[in-house]
């Protein structure tokens, strides 16, 4: 009887979580390799062309949990100016969603060693929600009028201070607030989507000829929610191996690698340990990222970079 009310516990608890995290924009833990999909005045920053793509399967396990992918490519043009794409594409239980925004960035001068950057986006997001999908507590919920190609419009903006060995952003990636799918303990059904205020931030630090050390946040504060903080500290090795951890408020602790293969490609892993009770439903959250910087291999990069 006892562990019988555990275990209704339990799923009452995972559910609750999860519709937490529904309501969200989708999340990253190597948000320091992706950082265009959250602010729009990324840009250009590091000087080339740069493509990144961006494969995430969480709760591994649960039925209907989300996965994820993005690509992003962004590049300078002229002395001022950015230029970027983003695609997401996400699926959550019964729904699937694809976003697709264009990115301008204007970039101006800080200092000696900084620049600021100001970055607008532009463009929207394709809904579609199948009711007959997953499991429903609501009977009623499987017979209602599917959703076929919703188009929703998305802009943003957001602000980008940077210098070779730091920086930190504040950036919302969509004004506009629309329907989104959401599925909690009561009920699935559409709400409407509030807006994502995001704060990111990282430095450098040399602690020998060889070994750099970069703590690195990442804050998420939606209205009505309870606010999403990510603490990062990476090591990097030899100017090209990275090692590190991470932890998110009330929902995980993560251990993250990165290679720098050549001066032009970067491949990382991260792994995800739920710390709530879905961690007694699920085997964790996997997490790859690629990396492709358009330098040549006399010139290299300017400095290796965690961001």
């Amino acid at each position: 009887m006892i562990k019988n009310i555990k275990k209704i516990f339990a799923i009452i608890s995972m559910l609750s979580v999860y519709g937490a995290f529904a309501q969200q924009d989708p999340q990253y833990t190597q948000y320091m390799y992706n950082t265009l999909t959250v602010n729009s005045a990324y840009a250009g920053s590091l000087g080339h062309l740069t493509i990144t793509g961006l494969y995430r399967t969480q709760w591994v396990g649960l039925d209907g949990a989300p996965t994820t992918q993005s690509f992003s490519l962004d590049t300078p043009v002229g002395k001022n100016l950015g230029l970027g794409l983003s695609v997401v594409s996400e699926e959550i239980g019964p729904s699937e969603e694809q976003y697709i925004d264009g990115n301008f960035s204007y970039t101006i001068p800080s200092g000696q060693t900084h620049k600021l950057s100001f970055g607008i986006k532009g463009g929207g997001r394709v809904l579609n929600i199948d009711w007959s999908k997953g499991s429903h507590k609501d009977p009623d919920v499987q017979f209602r009028e599917n959703i076929t190609n919703k188009f929703l419009p998305v802009v943003g903006a957001g602000l980008y201070w940077h210098g070779e060995r730091d920086y930190i952003g504040l950036s919302i990636p969509n004004f506009i607030t629309k329907e989104r799918y959401n599925y909690d303990d009561i009920a699935d059904d559409l709400v409407n989507e509030r807006m994502h205020l995001y704060l990111i931030g990282g430095i450098v630090f040399d602690l020998s000829a060889h070994t750099k050390f970069k703590p690195a946040m990442m804050l998420k504060y939606v209205a009505g929610a309870p606010l999403i903080a990510d603490f990062s500290a990476n090591f990097m090795f030899n100017n090209c191996f990275t090692l590190g951890a991470s932890y998110r408020t009330s929902d995980s602790v993560s251990a993250l690698a990165s290679l720098q293969i050549s001066p032009q490609f970067l491949v990382g892993y991260a792994y995800d340990y739920t710390t709530t009770e879905l961690q007694n439903y699920n085997s964790g959250t996997h997490e790859i990222v690629l990396r492709f910087e358009l330098v040549s291999r006399k010139k290299g990069l300017k400095s290796p970079r965690f961001f």
